[in-house]
């Protein structure tokens, strides 16, 4: 439900548009506000979990999550849902590190693989579903249905959430509020120069970056762990899925839009255009994990992403849409992103979980919002310019793999006092 929201507006921003009068930096919002919040909140929600239980929170999580789509289908202008969509994302937030540690606690590092495997699975596939379910029913019913179908499911979760989850905590930990606000500011203000073009939003956006970065580098209780980064895989792993996330959500988003506006295509024919990408992910999903576990995660990473670039230069140089394209998009995140999981979350020890997970979501939606903002960017340009764009992004996720050693140790983070503990 969480990841069918990212990208459920994308074929329905046109419905939005003309019952809402929005502008297309407004539509990008749609999309953005959700993104965002939900990447900067996503620590702050693994820091809740950590202190007031994994499994309460996940249950308010869904709360919030749920009220917010009543509010996004009841808005009565484009501000108004851009507005629920960020409270949506604070939800989100909430839902998805805690959703990972538990699933990570619920399983033995061997069996870490498969489990990751289908959960980036069933995340990639969500992904690719989203704008056909928000075609479908922005043409059967109406755009506001893409919002009410989560009640329903919200409210169905939280008492089996309640009732059919253990209940874990990680090292009680103070919230980072300074650094929850310079992270703000950094992706708000990166994001905000791209779909607006200004040189001011992006000097304060990278003013932020830098201020975050030093701030977290002395807080007793940072809400990124900069000394996580020190593991190669952890770092390889994040970088790979910012720009493979990124490729991903800016093509969906451009094509969505494309052919809706450019060639008069339905909501939903414009939905099942995309279907072909969800082909793979459904397929081999779980055994994408094993794989990892047997190959290792440089190669599936670095084959991923070149393969996603393939795909997306391909639909650069053929606007007519080959039927092919979409569905080695989908074989490129396959092959990437449970990798890119396996490579971050199975080398952590169980108190740091819920960080790393944060971490991990935080800049896998961060990436997202990048790339619809720069796909927006260059959207006047037409399918040439911005899927060689989003082909460039996804060869940045192959170079993160490639950032990874070919035979890697069993490296497990721990807290540093951790140490000083006998075995």
């Amino acid at each position: 439900m969480v990841v069918l929201d990212m990208l459920v507006v994308a074929t329905a921003l046109s419905s939005i548009r003309r019952d809402l009068g929005a502008s297309l930096a407004e539509l990008e919002w749609t999309v953005n506000a959700y993104t965002l919040s939900f990447a900067v909140l996503l620590l702050t929600g693994a820091a809740l979990g950590d202190r007031f239980g994994r499994r309460r929170m996940f249950a308010a999580g869904l709360g919030l999550f749920t009220a917010a789509s009543a509010a996004c289908a009841l808005a009565p202008s484009a501000g108004a849902l851009i507005a629920a969509r960020a409270v949506q994302g604070a939800g989100a937030a909430v839902i998805m590190p805690l959703a990972l540690a538990t699933l990570n606690a619920a399983f033995p590092p061997e069996r870490r693989g498969w489990a990751t495997g289908v959960y980036g699975g069933v995340t990639g596939l969500a992904a690719v579903v989203g704008p056909v379910v928000g075609g479908a029913v922005a043409q059967g019913l109406a755009w506001e249905w893409i919002f009410w179908l989560n009640l329903p499911v919200g409210l169905a979760a939280i008492p089996l959430v309640l009732t059919r989850t253990a209940e874990h905590r990680g090292a009680p930990a103070r919230i980072d509020l300074p650094g929850l606000v310079l992270a703000a500011v950094a992706a708000f203000g990166l994001t905000w120069s791209l779909v607006r073009g200004e040189p001011i939003a992006a000097a304060a956006g990278l003013a932020g970056a830098v201020a975050f970065v030093l701030w977290e580098r002395r807080a007793a209780a940072p809400m990124l762990p900069l000394r996580l980064f020190r593991s190669r895989p952890f770092a390889a792993g994040n970088v790979a899925i910012f720009f493979v996330n990124a490729a991903l959500t800016g093509a969906i988003f451009f094509l969505a839009q494309m052919w809706q506006e450019s060639y008069g295509q339905s909501p939903l024919s414009a939905g099942l255009r995309l279907l072909p990408i969800g082909v793979a992910p459904l397929l081999l999903a779980p055994r994408a994990g094993a794989w990892a576990d047997r190959f290792g995660e440089r190669s599936l990473i670095a084959a991923g992403g070149m393969v996603l670039a393939a795909a997306l230069g391909w639909l650069a140089a053929a606007p007519t849409f080959p039927v092919a394209a979409p569905a080695l998009m989908g074989l490129g995140i396959t092959l990437a992103v449970p990798a890119a999981t396996r490579a971050v979350v199975s080398r952590v020890a169980p108190p740091e979980m819920a960080k790393a997970s944060g971490t991990f979501s935080t800049l896998r939606q961060l990436g997202g919002a990048f790339g619809v903002a720069a796909a927006g960017a260059a959207f006047a340009g037409g399918a040439a310019p911005v899927c060689g764009l989003m082909a460039a992004l996804a060869l940045g996720g192959a170079a993160g793999g490639l950032l990874l050693e070919r035979r890697q140790r069993l490296e497990v983070l721990v807290e540093p006092d951790a140490r000083q503990q006998p075995a």
